[in-house]
């Protein structure tokens, strides 16, 4: 039952319990309309991160949100701020649609305030997660080398497998497009482009040169392993990535690099642990090129969509080419990159970087 197992949602390392309730529908609404999405638990002791200012006409709390975010605060017809101000008994002041700015809650009595902020925290968090990831965290790994390699790969595997059920030159990685995803973002301004850019260079400042040593880390890709868990039909076949020198380095600047920008909230925890991978074959690029597996859900206007797959049999693959090796690398830069955009060269395009050699 939903009520014995209700949705935990984390803002700023806590953790609420978002309770069900019976919600009205209306008709010829959509459903992003119906914004309030219930009550949520949290104890004002809980609350201490949140900045309240007391003034002469009570007490006053400010935050920043994306502005493309604010209709889902105001709601239809302004219904959603309006019981949001009834049932904290505050004023809530949003700026006009396309303007960035603060949101304002003010109010008589500090608790009001709190409650109030920790709703909207919740309602901005849970729309987020509707919106289409827009950039990404990443290593590149197309060297001219590790591309060579991998269309003697597609090359071989396509003369030796081609029978086998789904396999075509359609479901291949574009070779200038192989990376090493860190985690997938939503930033919805240029604010939060640059918040992230801030944050990886403190992660580099903090941990990753530790780590590193200054030093690019040289890492082997090399075999091939599957996602699900009949090799009859695999969706997606990967090649495992791994420092040469046998030490978990890469592993463990990766993870932390995970955590802190889950407790910063713009990535959403799902995992404790990257999973190292570099895609080479997915069966979305079949009607897509530009497909990225799960992360390619929603389309720009935050509607679900399914995506149609059609799997192959990957059992010939795998047994001619468990221990195929794409070459080595030497990875010295994380890139943020914004999804479906490339260079002049038809790369994957950096919208900021640090280096750590």
């Amino acid at each position: 039952m939903e009520v014995l197992r209700p949705q935990l949602i984390r803002i700023g390392g806590r953790v609420y319990r978002k309770n069900p309730i019976q919600e009205q529908t209306y008709q010829h609404e959509d459903e992003d309309d119906d914004c309030y999405q219930g009550l949520v638990e949290c104890a004002e002791e809980s609350c201490e991160g949140y900045e309240v200012v007391q003034t002469p006409q009570g007490f006053r709390c400010t935050l920043k949100a994306p502005s493309l975010l604010y209709k889902h605060i105001v709601g239809k017809r302004g219904d959603t701020r309006k019981k949001l101000e009834v049932e904290t008994k505050t004023s809530i002041s949003i700026p006009k649609p396309g303007q960035e700015g603060e949101i304002v809650i003010t109010g008589q009595h500090r608790s009001g305030v709190i409650s109030a902020r920790t709703r909207i925290d919740v309602l901005l968090l849970t729309f987020r997660r509707k919106q289409p990831f827009t950039h990404f965290l990443a290593f590149f790994l197309n060297e001219a080398e590790v591309q060579e390699r991998f269309l003697k790969f597609q090359e071989e595997v396509l003369e030796k497998c081609s029978m086998d059920h789904g396999v075509d030159s359609t479901i291949f990685q574009n070779p200038k497009k192989l990376h090493l995803t860190i985690g997938m973002l939503v930033l919805l301004s240029d604010q939060e482009i640059q918040q992230t850019c801030e944050m990886l260079q403190q992660c580099k400042e903090e941990f990753i040169d530790d780590i590193s040593g200054g030093k690019p880390l040289e890492v082997e890709m090399a075999g091939i392993e599957y996602m699900n868990d009949d090799p009859g039909m695999v969706d997606v076949l990967y090649a495992k990535v791994h420092m040469k020198d046998g030490s978990n380095r890469l592993q463990e600047l990766v993870d932390r690099v995970l955590e802190r920008f889950q407790a910063s909230g713009l990535i959403v925890k799902e995992w404790n642990s990257v999973k190292l991978h570099a895609t080479v074959m997915n069966t979305l690029f079949r009607k897509d090129p530009n497909a990225e597996g799960r992360y390619n859900l929603y389309t720009t206007d935050s509607k679900y969509v399914f995506k149609e797959r059609e799997s192959f049999d990957g059992r010939n693959i795998l047994k001619l080419f468990e221990n195929f090796c794409f070459g080595t690398l030497k990875l010295n830069s994380i890139h943020i990159s914004q999804r479906f955009t490339v260079d002049s060269f038809g790369n994957y395009a950096s919208c900021g970087q640090i280096d750590f050699s």
